[in-house]
């Protein structure tokens, strides 16, 4: 789902779960949820982060 989508994208839907859950508004199944769905949004946000980490070492090392 979210590994089809932008870093920006990724993270814009990490800020909304977290608002939702900070609300306190949510049930605990549907909090939950969230978090589950908020921990894939960062796992892709932490993969893309690491990825253009490694093609900076690349472009560094190449000079």
């Amino acid at each position: 789902m979210s590994n089809k989508l932008t870093f920006q994208e990724n993270l814009d839907s990490l800020e909304k779960i977290v608002k939702r859950l900070e609300s306190g508004e949510t049930t605990l199944e549907e909090s939950l949820e969230l978090y589950k769905q908020g921990m894939m949004f960062l796992k892709e946000c932490n993969n893309k982060i690491d990825k253009v980490e490694k093609e900076i070492e690349v472009i560094q090392n190449e000079n």
